[in-house]
């Protein structure tokens, strides 16, 4: 009998899953763009504590393992942060990455009050893009992030549908 995908909060106890879980997911990107240094595969294992006690981090687990991760914080003007969204390779493209986006989206929108939702993702991650012009995000801007990647800013209205249909 299989098991279920389970997303809950992540605690202080996931921080070195997560962190071994965003290595192993960013290494895709990091070809892609020929640069090791982006942030999630620089990030320090402290780092993800404070993430994990100072943010909204949820994770998804199959039994006991961490196969996906997303984090979320609000900014200042009160707009939904969402970042390092991750799914284990063996497990993408089946739906984990948005059922991690709308947790993180309920839990900004819920427990934050967040306005809007904004992420970011390189230029050349396709894939990235489609899911989350999926998800009802769209482009709003560029930007070069400090290890040189140029970078899609999107956003999302907070009444917008979680998830819309593919075109």
């Amino acid at each position: 009998m299989g098991m279920s995908v389970v997303i809950s909060a992540a605690t202080a106890d996931d921080a070195e899953q997560i962190l071994k879980l965003q290595y192993l997911c960013f290494q895709r990107e990091a070809e892609v763009y020929a640069n090791y240094r982006i942030d999630p595969l620089v990030q320090t294992l402290d780092s993800v504590r404070t993430a994990i006690t100072t943010q909204l981090v949820f994770v998804a687990r199959l039994g006991d393992e961490i196969v996906g991760s997303v984090s979320g914080s609000t900014d200042l003007d009160g707009a939904g942060q969402i970042a390092r969204l991750c799914v284990h390779p063996r497990l993408q493209g089946h739906g984990l990455g948005a059922r991690l986006l709308r947790a993180v989206e309920s839990g900004l929108a819920d427990e934050r009050s967040a306005t809007c939702f904004r992420l970011h993702t390189g230029h050349r991650s396709e894939s990235n893009l489609r899911l989350y012009r999926r998800a009802g995000y769209a482009p709003v801007g560029t930007e070069t992030s400090p290890d040189g990647v140029l970078m899609i800013l999107l956003e999302k209205d907070t009444a917008a549908p979680a998830y819309v249909a593919s075109a």
